[in-house]
């Protein structure tokens, strides 16, 4: 059903605009996306109704105020969704990975109704892949074709569009999520996690095995990370701190922890964190090993020397693009380079600091490029004068680079 906003809002005279993705709570990586999408269009037009198709209403009423309208588009009938659609100026689709087996038909289906009734859409740093199935990759080539503009959020994705047939001008940018703004995360918050505040702490970021780790049994999985983790706790003399980004990391973060030697050294968070939240809270951190996108991410808005653990291309890209460890596998015979990685990682940090922070900001640049994309089309909606690329008001591009940690990273012992 449609829900109203938490809070009264006003009247609002400018255009309509959609925003259809993997929303409502299940992962904090899409919950960041929607934030900093939404924040871009309040930015381009501060007048607009803005309406977002969610996968849990209640939860983005509650948890996005910002959103004037929220539709549920799961179990509920496809008039009620048509009837939402039919009302709007503009549909922006994303962003996020959600162009995939199985998932990129359902949303393309609504993207497509959106088109037969001449509403303009806007693919908002989408990710691509696998597209293996006939009819995702029909459905993609299809209705891709049509729209207004459509932007990536790496260069896997572009290819992975271009190998299914998409022939249009395709344009790569970076993850919406680099522009979120960090909340703060107490020293009180901190306690009632159980996190020591005085101490050295490194986040990590686990989730199912996944393409990362195919040919192994998970309990073999499970052992490495827990291997990584202890070599962290000794070697940094360090308390573990696992962030799940999504419900089921919980799971996984608890076998990794129950095959520690030094469990007492582990912390998981359990609480309901916003994602600016989750942000604030990586400022307290001084390293991060993990899988997530969104987490790697974090940890670069942080200032954080990050190894990404591979999962997917789209963590490979990043890691590529932040000039990041990129290693190729993760399988328990490794596990003595994978060590290595995490020792070089820390010792070279304090010299690739400005580098990375470099990096940092050239992403957020580039990040900007899609919102200001999106006013662009708002403007022709409009009947107005284009917007030029790279003006939207949400960067200060003359803004301090993200902190480092604190305290200097130390040379590890011998």
């Amino acid at each position: 059903m449609t829900t109203a906003p938490s809070h009264p809002q006003p009247a609002r005279s400018g255009p309509r605009i959609g925003v259809l993705g993997s929303y409502g709570g299940f992962n904090i990586g899409d919950e960041s996306i929607l934030t900093c999408v939404l924040r871009c269009l309040r930015a381009q037009r501060p007048e607009a109704r803005l309406v977002v198709f969610s996968r849990n209403a209640e939860h983005t009423r509650v948890h996005h105020p910002g959103a004037d309208e929220v539709v549920d588009w799961e179990g509920v009938s496809r008039n009620h969704v048509l009837d939402a659609l039919a009302s709007l100026d503009v549909l922006v689709l994303g962003g996020g990975g959600l162009l995939f087996d199985g998932e990129a038909r359902r949303y393309l289906r609504l993207v497509r109704a959106a088109q037969e009734r001449g509403i303009r859409t806007f693919a908002y740093a989408i990710g691509a892949g696998p597209l293996r199935e006939a009819d995702d990759r029909e459905a993609v080539r299809n209705v891709l074709a049509d729209m207004d503009d459509v932007v990536v959020r790496d260069e896997e994705s572009k290819l992975v569009l271009e190998e299914v047939g998409v022939e249009r001008d395709v344009v790569v940018t970076a993850d919406p999520a680099l522009l979120l703004e960090p909340e703060p995360f107490t020293e009180e918050m901190m306690r009632h996690e159980g996190v020591p505040t005085d101490s050295r702490l490194v986040g990590m970021s686990v989730r199912e095995p996944g393409r990362a780790a195919e040919k192994l049994d998970e309990g073999d999985y499970h052992a490495l990370l827990a291997d990584v983790a202890d070599f962290l706790v000794r070697r940094l003399d360090a308390h573990v701190v696992f962030l799940p980004m999504e419900r089921h990391d919980v799971r996984h973060a608890h076998a990794v922890l129950s095959h520690m030697t030094a469990p007492d050294k582990g912390r998981i968070l359990h609480g309901s964190y916003s994602p600016g939240q989750v942000l604030g809270f990586m400022r307290h951190l001084d390293l991060a090993v993990g899988m997530r996108l969104h987490f790697v991410i974090f940890a670069a808005l942080s200032g954080l020397p990050v190894l990404p653990l591979p999962y997917s291309g789209k963590v490979f890209d990043f890691a590529r693009r932040m000039g990041a460890p990129a290693l190729v596998g993760v399988a328990r015979e490794q596990a003595g380079l994978l060590l290595a990685e995490v020792d070089r990682l820390w010792d070279e940090y304090p010299e690739r600091r400005e580098e990375l922070h470099s990096r940092v900001r050239e992403l957020s640049t580039q990040a900007l490029e899609t919102c200001a994309r999106c006013g662009v089309l708002l403007d022709e909606v409009d009947g107005g004068t284009k917007a030029a690329i790279g003006t939207a008001p949400l960067l200060d591009p003359q803004a301090e680079p993200p902190h480092p940690p604190t305290a200097e990273p130390r040379p590890l012992g011998v």
